[in-house]
């Protein structure tokens, strides 16, 4: 099993456990590796010589790169490599001269790439089961199982709460369920109320609110003029993600945050990078512009967009000198680059052109609705929080529908159909079965006017 961490790998080889109904080995990949030479491969035996006589039986290896990361192409360099020992004895036992009928192996990992080729082989790990993170009707259904022991107000939508914790892994869920209970006992209230839910959310993605950090009221107009920029471009950008709330309220390092809805986008086109990027960069243009000067605030800003960019330009072919070629080198030891120099000094020139452009665009589209983000910005400095409500008061409704509003919308119809239907038939089973009836009476009449004749 591979998949990002706290998605529920080792969860599924409890479930497995539980089910099977037959003996279950349970093991770290950090058991097997010991500093005294020859204890990680006789482990590996005894553990099998053990599987053997209880067979049909299962044996589990969670965090199996500890044991089963790949040999190293030259031994030379280090003496005798205990986990390479450890490995060869599982290859053996797994699939070698010998055969162990009757025993599965299954094994978790976040790091595949760094395992042994013998280790995945057809023989040895047949399959290979994908635990991605959850999407949005999964993360739907964790929140159902960890929401159960919690006294829940008539406020909470589990519907809502999906949609607001995109990437979000089932480790991440319940951590968001714990932190939510936990607020809400803080306020000594009796049950969990949504607010303690997107308090939690927002104390998990961005820290611990600083209320008490003292600034001069110049900072907290640049603050909020710099989050009103952010808040704007995405407002007026197609493809940019739904905004939620901004906030000068400080968390964690962040001074101010502007929190989106991020739509989980099977692909990504080179446009909707584009419109990401160009909201990334309305907070340095909005200084630029209605401040006069640039500050350190747009840091965090600034890096992302530059990995955007490099990432556009040098492994996704989305750049006009460099058009669909990608450098990507999946040989994590190497210490060559897949392109020459001149063609990394390409490279920066189509970033540089790029994060230049978009930022231009920021500038205008600042330049052209800059009486809404000045309303903006003050309603930032008068309240500290405001939601996409206030927006679309100001800048009215956002010209496109979100890609999330389009899928609840189908699902919505999808249900609506599917109980039209089911009604419809519960109708006309319902219309056949009083006539049915109706057929028994006329009988039933016919019959004793033919006994009276009689």
């Amino acid at each position: 099993m591979v998949g990002p961490p706290g998605t529920g790998k080792t969860l599924l080889a409890k479930a497995v456990a539980g089910e099977a109904g037959v003996p279950f080995f349970s093991m770290s990949g950090s058991d097997f590796v010991e500093m005294f030479v020859g204890v990680g491969a006789s482990r590996v035996r005894d553990l099998f010589e053990k599987a053997k006589t209880k067979a049909p039986c299962i044996i589990f290896i969670d965090e199996i790169d500890a044991v089963g990361r790949a040999r190293s192409k030259n031994p030379a360099m280090g003496g005798n490599d205990e986990r390479e020992n450890t490995l060869n004895a599982l290859l053996t036992e797994m699939d070698g001269f010998g055969t162990n009928s009757g025993i599965i192996t299954l094994a978790a990992t976040n790091r595949a790439d760094m395992l042994d080729s013998a280790l995945l082989r057809a023989g040895r790990f047949d399959r290979q089961i994908h635990v991605d993170l959850p999407d949005l009707n999964e993360r739907k259904e964790v929140f159902m199982v960890h929401l159960k022991p919690l006294k829940l107000d008539e406020s909470v939508d589990v519907d809502f709460l999906a949609r607001q914790t995109p990437g979000f892994s089932g480790a991440d869920i319940a951590n968001v369920c714990n932190e939510a209970a936990l607020i809400a006992a803080r306020f000594n209230r009796e049950k969990v109320g949504k607010q303690d839910f997107l308090d939690a959310v927002d104390r998990i993605i961005g820290g611990l609110e600083k209320k008490t950090k003292v600034m001069t009221e110049a900072e907290k107009k640049s603050i909020a003029i710099h989050e009103a920029g952010h808040a704007t471009i995405s407002w007026f950008t197609e493809f940019a993600n739904p905004l939620v709330k901004v906030s000068i309220v400080p968390r964690g390092r962040a001074l101010g945050a502007a929190w989106y809805l991020p739509e989980e986008r099977v692909l990504q086109t080179k446009e909707a990078m584009l419109d990401e990027m160009c909201s990334l960069l309305g907070g340095r243009a909005a200084e630029e512009l209605f401040i006069g000067h640039i500050s350190t605030g747009a840091m965090n800003d600034l890096e992302r967009t530059t990995k955007q960019a490099y990432g556009m330009v040098a492994y996704a072919g989305m750049s006009d000198k460099l058009p669909n070629v990608c450098y990507y080198n999946q040989q994590e030891y190497t210490f060559q680059k897949p392109y020459s120099e001149t063609t990394a000094k390409l490279m920066d020139e189509e970033v540089l052109k790029m994060v230049n452009e978009q930022y231009e665009r920021a500038k205008q589209i600042l330049t052209e609705h800059k009486d809404g983000h000045a309303q903006l910005a003050q309603l930032l400095v008068e309240r500290e929080v405001i939601f996409a409500d206030d927006v679309e008061r100001i800048f009215g409704k956002r010209p496109w529908t979100s890609r999330a509003e389009e899928l609840i919308e189908a699902q919505q119809r999808a249900e609506a159909e599917a109980m039209a239907e089911r009604r419809a038939k519960e109708l006309e089973a319902k219309a056949n079965g009083s006539s049915d009836d109706t057929n028994q009476s006329d009988s039933a009449e016919d019959s004793e006017n033919s006994e009276t004749n009689n």
